[in-house]
């Protein structure tokens, strides 16, 4: 039986890459320590939804191992040799604001974890795909500079400019600012694309816009839609970072990340790149989210403006997924942003509640 290993996989896309590809009969290998637990708190932990795969697929097994510890990562690869197809790479240290606090752990997990991942690959199973989940914040704060207009509820691109679909890779990562963050997933980025063009490993970085769905932990310094949902939920006071609300997010459930990874993996080559996020059909501004999560929860919001905007964050970004549906033009989007948001509420209301009562 072909195997996947999966880092990350209590994570969003991880567990969603777990039940995905064991549905599609792989022998699917996990790599999860709670790291999140270490950088959000309890709140923003994996044990829950890593129990559940558990519980719910008995094939699926789940390696406690740090991506830092170069020899355990090779030695996992290592007994997987014979069937191993594919590596997706989710885990990662994701939040801005966590990144400046300790930026050699950020800088750890986030690069060298993901050379540590690559090496063993190349020592061990060259030809296996390599899936990378990397950023958009790879571009730093460069779309920054676009002429963006107040249309009222939110910032947007006049209908004439060469992005109005969506930014595209010919967007620069040079000279702008990344925060510790952006730096340390560009790095990873670099590599893996290396990786691909000087080893001929199979090797794709999709830079994601906001990746959500319903098994996002989502915590108040990482995973927006989430962590906005449960505060309308909970009554939990909600603080909005700059540009008066405006700033402009696109949003891909995790279930159309994955089916982007297997679409790749079916026909898979050197050192790809991809925008991949909502798009043009998936895209929310601060103000349209909180607006849509009091509609979905049916309470208010309470919810401030902080004048000052997190280092490096972006007032607008939409992908432009027109070079993978060219590449791959049997995948699509499949959810919007509506069903996306009910799923996230419907999927995690009575835990919310339950935990908010304790």
């Amino acid at each position: 039986m072909p195997t996947v290993i999966v880092t990350g996989s209590g994570g969003l896309i991880g567990s969603e890459t777990v039940a995905h590809f064991i549905t599609a009969g792989f022998d699917v290998v996990g790599v999860e320590n709670d790291m999140r637990a270490r950088f959000f708190g309890p709140e923003g932990s994996t044990a829950r939804t890593t129990q559940r795969l558990l519980d719910e697929l008995p094939s699926f097994r789940s390696e406690d191992l740090d991506i830092r510890d170069a020899d355990g990562v090779r030695r996992l690869f290592a007994r997987h040799r014979t069937d191993l197809e594919l590596v997706v790479h989710t885990a990662a240290q994701p939040s801005h604001d966590w990144a400046a606090s300790d930026p050699h752990t950020d800088f750890g997990v986030n690069a060298v974890g993901t050379l540590n991942l690559l090496e063993a690959v190349r020592h061990v199973k060259p030809d296996a795909t390599f899936v990378f989940t990397s950023t958009n914040k790879v571009y730093g704060d460069r779309p920054n500079g676009l002429p963006l207009e107040d249309t009222g509820e939110r910032l947007e691109l006049p209908a004439d400019h060469r992005y109005f679909g969506g930014i595209d890779t010919s967007m620069s990562i040079d000279d702008c600012m990344h925060s510790i963050f952006g730096v340390s997933k560009a790095a990873a980025d670099l590599m893996v694309q290396e990786y691909g063009r000087y080893f001929g490993i199979p090797t794709v970085c999709f830079r994601g816009g906001c990746l959500t769905g319903p098994s996002h932990a989502g915590a108040k310094l990482h995973g927006f839609l989430s962590y906005l949902m449960r505060c309308t939920v909970t009554g939990e006071r909600y603080t909005v970072f700059g540009y008066d609300g405006k700033q402009v997010r696109d949003n891909i459930h995790s279930s159309d990340v994955v089916s982007a990874f297997e679409a790749f993996h079916r026909a898979p080559r050197p050192a790809a790149v991809y925008n991949l996020g909502g798009g043009r059909a998936s895209n929310c501004s601060m103000r349209e989210a909180i607006a849509a999560c009091e509609r979905i929860a049916g309470r208010r919001l309470e919810w401030e403006l902080s004048p000052e905007a997190r280092m490096g964050d972006h007032r607008w970004w939409i992908s432009d997924l027109s070079q993978f549906e060219r590449d791959y033009p049997d995948w699509r989007l499949r959810y919007d942003l509506e069903t996306t948001l009910r799923e996230i509420h419907d999927h995690n209301v009575e835990h919310w509640t339950a935990a908010a009562a304790r």
